[in-house]
């Protein structure tokens, strides 16, 4: 177990927060707000997809740590806890596809270790679920009572049923052990530190703009997403944790497009004169992807505040700040995500 940075020593009135998933996209976000707001935060990642630049700046801190190991084999932390957030997995198809036996793990064990502790320290958790567990939704917008459509045995399975679990062992600690939990379903994020080869929409286009190629639409281009800012998700997952409200919330921008659509307005932020260029449509992927967040305004006081043109200048300046390197790293094809 590597270790980074030094607890503070006899400083009993600093909170303490374990982020699991630290190093990755969202948790390395979530590590900058809790620092900002006067945490100790314990950051904990195995590296699988997760990139230790999107943390290295926090390294020098007295009151950040860093460990790299895996959350689905065990988890010990020393001294008093007053918060954990599990958000270690993989998080797109290109990831799960290739490690999908990880994926379930850390969804079930994972969350299981997590849960285990939040019970020996008295810690309030919060689960990262997502808008998967909803499947291929034949309810739009999707609510937090709709139980979703989706395909166990379908390649998408191994991430969506680990979602599944994840709520549902969750609830048990809840309800059997007292533990003090919150869920969050996370709907479409981008923003900086995404990685430009993930397979995800967001990142495949601009990436594929920056070299030059054809954007791909997968199907007709019709289905919907619903892309939220990475600093409103932050928010909105950090009034969650504060708040008295125990079932799932969902966390995400209304504001629904459509992949063809979207592919355009990327072509016009980065001025690219390719084309879109059309594919299969993988399996049971999504057709619709918009949240009813009624209950996020209701009982947290949010909504959404960054634009997608604004959230799209930002996200394009980063990547188009990374090395050109990174931009000649393609994700592999969707080929595995057919049915056979």
């Amino acid at each position: 177990m590597k270790v980074l940075g030094a607890p503070l020593q006899n400083n009993m009135a600093q909170k303490r927060i374990l982020i699991t998933g630290a190093a990755g996209f969202l948790g390395s976000h979530l590590c900058d707000r809790f620092i900002k707001e006067g945490y100790h935060v314990i950051g904990m990642d195995n590296l699988i997809t997760g990139d230790i630049r999107n943390i290295e700046h926090l390294f020098p801190l007295d009151h950040f740590e860093f460990y790299h190991h895996d959350v689905s084999t065990f988890i010990h932390v020393s001294g008093e806890l007053d918060y954990i957030l599990h958000f270690a997995s993989p998080a797109s198809p290109i990831d799960y596809l290739k490690i999908p036996i990880q994926t379930l793990k850390v969804g079930a064990l994972g969350t299981h270790n997590c849960l285990g502790l939040a019970k020996e320290k008295k810690a309030r958790i919060l689960v990262a679920s997502t808008s998967e567990v909803y499947g291929d939704p034949l309810v739009h917008p999707q609510t937090e009572e709709y139980w979703g459509n989706v395909n166990p045995v379908g390649p998408r399975g191994v991430y969506d049923e680990a979602k599944r679990f994840m709520e549902s062992i969750t609830r048990a600690y809840h309800t059997f052990h007292g533990v003090e939990t919150r869920i969050i379903r996370i709907f479409n994020t981008y923003g900086p530190r995404m990685r430009l080869n993930d397979g995800r929409a967001l990142p495949a286009f601009i990436g594929q703009a920056l070299r030059g190629e054809d954007l791909t639409v997968f199907g007709d281009g019709s289905q919907t997403r619903s892309f939220c800012y990475v600093d409103d998700l932050v928010e909105g997952i950090y009034r969650l944790l504060m708040s008295d409200y125990s079932m799932p919330v969902n966390v995400g921008n209304p504001n629904e497009i459509s992949l063809k659509d979207f592919a355009e307005e990327v072509l016009k932020l980065t001025g690219s004169s390719v084309k879109i260029v059309y594919k299969d449509l993988p399996a049971d992927d999504p057709k619709q992807r918009r949240p009813d967040i009624t209950k996020a305004r209701e009982i947290l006081g949010w909504e959404p505040k960054i634009d997608r043109e604004e959230g799209l200048k930002r996200t394009y300046a980063y990547f188009k700040s990374l090395p050109k390197e990174e931009w000649s790293k393609q994700p592999k094809e969707f080929i595995s995500l057919k049915n056979k």
